[in-house]
């Protein structure tokens, strides 16, 4: 990057804090917004507060002081209509007074502010001298670009950088989009593409420009998302053509007996998603499905009957989860149904060691045991699967694709079933698993109670307790989820301890315990064992009770500082309650200052309790990044494409992908191969997709 006009070794080491250390990464490195300085203005028009173009001819300039110590150098500049003055705090004395001589005609724009004793001003405008008649700048007279920044870089010089970059190397972004495609949608050239999304023409609609909404940026926007979209056609294409696995006979005798062991009734949407299940398990194509459900949809029992289906075909079968909790939750729900169907069920996490590691690791290779459930620990080496048929990954976002694959590997093609425990927004879904099958369990089991959600601060902590008290007296049971275990002297939050101190000073007729993840799995499965029987009327938690826990008469969840739980975190939680056919209530204990984010989550978590909607409004406070964990779900950083903005986008380039890859599956055609091409390069950084080519 340093050989680049205009940058040396000391702004190499600034851009490479934006990321930017190949000449593509610059070609690509677009404004986040625009600004309007081709309408000239007399300095009685300026208005403070608003973004303007001025011209005038410099009346005064110097250096003055602001108290004893603070410089500041002064510009006073006028029109025929006025004064206003410029003025920067950071500035070389002998430049300035250069430039800024008495008499120099300029253009000057900025936010202009009102002071007090002086009038009108701008502080640290961005200016050029006028020379005869023309002036030739990057930075008025046009649409200007802002990008983003780092200390030390100033945005004059992050134009000149982009600038240089495009005029000396934009003949190397070579066209690699079939021309059919191009002329399908009327897309410019890719170089074109790139100069305007940076520098747009004359007469460009700046409301298009920071929509991302003109021809330049839509076109970049469908090639980043069109690529991606590839490769996932390219993978989902690949594995059905070159893996067999194993058609199991579904419906069997086995499933017949445990469906008479539920204590309710399947729901339509449980029973569609099976039937979507049993489809795939009866074909040799290995199933790679994933299933979307809110919480309390039922996604445990339908993945319980894909894993007796394995095992009624003679294969075993595993459950992985993120979280050694998870994983003894789902064991202890699981277990009972397998002993009375006689099924050999295990639960092995890394807490599991010596003898008992061994028989349990012995007893999977023989196939004894014929359902394992475990964390990541199932993928390492030392476990070793007699048949595996079928891998149910329960992903809560905290696997990526590697880590899927991982397991898959563990058998001859197992059949793959993933679980989400928070809905995914349709964007990210195609994005995230592209290459997969989607089922939707959008439907809750009969007489789920609709949970009131209401926020509390800490001035009225005894109107929201007092709603819990009424629960309890009534027979019910509740929830305290705290975020942290102990005090801490550098976050002062309320910690499990202190609050579950509070509780049982302040209600000694209930009975009160707390669990957490220091805990041994023995004494959290016997306190969750005694909450259930209602033996314990108060749980304090810390976080480990988010999922996987069905309390049928707990009716009441508080939520200890609030404002600082992620929004998907803050909607699982709430769905602990309201699980059986009493009212119920999830109560937002928030503490001040409350973040404008935090502000943003407390309000959508009052308006919806809907997964789905929660999870798009999460989306569009977080960002996509954010939202997934981006690094570690197997999502490329996008650079360009905005997958909340640009959904419509995406959908268009999902079906010319996967229409592609119909027609063409190994880029065969010759006028596929600089497309095949800019694919491996685009995936270079991404190791979760590079095997796909």
């Amino acid at each position: 990057m340093q050989f680049i006009k205009g940058v040396g070794p000391r702004k190499a080491i600034l851009l490479e804090k934006l990321r930017l250390t190949s000449i593509e990464d610059c070609l690509y490195f677009l404004p986040f917004r625009f600004e309007d300085r081709t309408q000239f203005k007399k300095i009685s028009q300026a208005i403070p507060g608003e973004y303007v173009t001025l011209t005038g001819e410099v009346l005064n300039s110097g250096t003055m002081f602001m108290g004893r110590r603070k410089r500041v150098f002064e510009v006073i500049v006028q029109d025929e209509t006025g004064i206003i003055r410029a003025k920067w705090f950071r500035f070389n004395e002998t430049y300035m007074k250069e430039k800024f001589a008495t008499g120099q005609k300029i253009i000057f724009s900025g936010k202009p502010t009102i002071n007090k004793r002086s009038g009108l001003e701008i502080i640290h405008p961005d200016t050029e001298q006028v020379s005869g008649k023309n002036v030739s700048s990057l930075e008025i007279g046009k649409i200007v670009p802002v990008y983003h920044v780092t200390d030390g870089l100033h945005l004059k010089s992050m134009r000149t950088i982009i600038k240089n970059v495009l005029d000396k190397y934009l003949h190397l972004a070579e066209e690699f989009l079939p021309d059919d495609l191009i002329q399908r949608h009327n897309f410019m050239p890719r170089s074109e593409a790139l100069t305007q999304s940076h520098f747009p023409p004359e007469g460009s609609s700046l409301e298009e420009l920071d929509a991302f909404k003109t021809p330049a940026q839509r076109r970049l926007v469908f090639e980043e998302l069109f690529l991606i979209q590839l490769a996932l056609a390219f993978r989902k294409n690949r594995a059905g053509e070159e893996h067999i696995g194993t058609a199991f006979k579904t419906r069997g005798e086995l499933i017949k007996r445990f469906v008479k062991l539920l204590p309710f009734t399947l729901t339509g949407a449980q029973k569609k998603v099976l039937g979507e299940i049993m489809k795939d398990l009866e074909k040799e194509k290995p199933m790679n499905r994933l299933i979307q459900g809110d919480v309390g949809s039922g996604k445990t029992i339908v993945a319980l009957t894909a894993l007796l289906t394995a095992v009624d075909n003679g294969t075993q079968s595993a459950l992985m989860v993120p979280t050694e909790i998870l994983a003894e939750q789902h064991y202890l729900n699981i277990r009972p149904f397998c002993e009375k169907l006689g099924i050999e069920i295990k639960l092995v996490t890394s807490a599991l060691k010596g003898k008992e590691r061994k028989i349990h690791l012995e007893d999977i290779l023989s196939g004894k045991t014929q359902i394992v459930v475990g964390t990541h620990s199932l993928i390492q080496k030392d476990i070793q699967f007699k048949k595996l048929g079928l891998a149910v990954i329960d992903e809560q976002h905290r696997f990526g694709v590697m880590q899927r694959e991982a397991i898959g590997k563990k058998g001859d093609h197992p059949h793959l079933l993933i679980m989400t425990a928070t809905p995914i927004p349709r964007s990210l879904a195609l994005t995230l698993y592209g290459d997969m099958d989607v089922s939707l369990l959008d439907e809750l089991p009969p007489g789920r109670q609709e949970i009131a959600t209401n926020l509390f601060f800490e001035n009225r902590r005894e109107k929201a307790y007092g709603i819990m008290e009424k629960q309890l007296q009534q027979g019910r049971q509740a929830f305290v989820v705290c975020p942290l275990i102990e005090e801490s002297e550098s976050i002062d939050l309320k910690a499990a301890v202190t609050v579950f101190d509070f509780i049982q000073e302040q209600y000694p007729n209930f009975t009160a315990c707390m669990i957490h993840g220091k805990l041994k799995k023995e004494e959290r499965q016997d306190i969750m064992s005694r909450f259930l029987k209602k033996e314990i009327q108060i749980l304090v938690s810390t976080t480990v009770i988010e999922v996987g826990i069905d309390v049928p008469n707990a009716t009441v969840m508080i939520i200890e500082h609030a404002e600082r739980f992620g929004l998907a975190q803050l909607h699982q939680l709430r769905g602990r309650v309201g699980r059986g056919s009493h009212a119920s209530y999830c109560l937002l204990m928030a503490y001040h200052p409350v973040s404008e984010e935090g502000q943003a989550r407390m309000k959508a978590m009052q308006n919806s309790g809907d997964g789905f909607v929660i999870a798009e409004e999460d989306l569009k406070i977080r960002g996509p990044g954010d939202f997934m964990g981006t690094r570690q779900s197997g999502i490329p950083l996008l650079k360009i494409a905005n997958l909340l903005r640009d959904i419509q986008v995406l959908e268009t380039a999902r079906n010319e992908a996967f229409q592609l890859i119909e027609s063409d599956p190994d880029f065969s055609d010759p006028k596929h191969q600089p497309l095949n091409k800019a694919l491996k390069r685009f995936l270079g950084n991404y190791m979760e997709l590079m095997d796909v080519i």
